[in-house]
């Protein structure tokens, strides 16, 4: 898991001095519905996940990893909930934290949304965030320093997921990641409830993301304090979010 201290902190300390922070974050609408949206520079702000400490306490809320890492000398720039979790906040699906994995891939089909394949990873290694379809993940696993497995894909190879409807009358505050082919990580959120077709189109026809992630619904929550979004709610599972100097 990723400690706040040690050699590894020391490394990503100076890492970031010597790096500008590129991220920002803006409510937009989109066909009529209002979504937050957050662009990432991956290769110039490093993006980690956090589940839990050193003595296994999941972090839980925003605010606490903020506390954690200000004490450092950094603090949480942009985050939200990464994935789906168990009733005591364990992932559902694959995690990497620091190169360590604690739970496998999942790559068959079952209840819910997590289940409803395809399903993907989203994968974070040195300075660059893929999305990778959780079969072919499977199939050929790549280096990931951080990884979190959720589901259904809203985007893969440049189209929806197959089993959304243009019709459908689901709807819940959603949240997900994309990539596009610049690298650019996009984390979404919606601002209202929304369908799954309505929130896969805005990777896939707004934000031009070729691949993009759910990440869950009716849970979900932003911290953007530039825009003074700190998001409360029940304790979380994993947290994707980018460590940045503290102001």
């Amino acid at each position: 898991m990723l400690r706040l201290g040690g050699v590894l902190f020391a490394a990503l300390f100076g890492y970031l001095a010597a790096a500008p922070e590129v991220h920002s974050c803006a409510a937009r609408e989109i066909d009529g519905l209002p979504y937050t949206i957050c662009e990432i520079d991956p290769r110039n702000t490093p993006v980690r996940l956090f589940h839990a400490r050193d003595d296994g306490t999941v972090w839980g809320q925003f605010d606490r990893l903020d506390a954690a890492l200000r004490r450092r000398g950094q603090s949480l720039g942009v985050a939200m909930n990464a994935g789906m979790y168990h009733d005591d906040r364990r992932p559902v699906g694959h995690y990497v934290e620091d190169g360590v994995e604690t739970m496998r891939v999942i790559t068959s089909d079952g209840p819910g949304n997590f289940g409803l394949l395809p399903n993907g990873v989203l994968c974070i290694a040195e300075d660059e965030v893929r999305i990778v379809e959780s079969r072919a993940y499977a199939a050929a696993p790549p280096p990931c320093e951080f990884a979190t497995q959720s589901g259904p894909m809203l985007v893969i190879d440049g189209d929806l997921h197959p089993r959304f409807r243009p019709d459908s009358t689901s709807r819940f505050v959603r949240n997900g990641a994309g990539v596009d082919d610049d690298g650019t990580l996009y984390l979404a959120i919606s601002d209202r409830p929304v369908t799954f077709h309505e929130f896969g189109r805005v990777f896939r026809d707004t934000l031009g993301t070729p691949n993009a992630l759910y990440l869950d619904g009716n849970v979900s929550r932003l911290w953007a304090p530039m825009i003074g979004r700190r998001d409360p709610g029940f304790a979380m599972g994993p947290i994707i979010g980018t460590v940045v100097p503290e102001e």
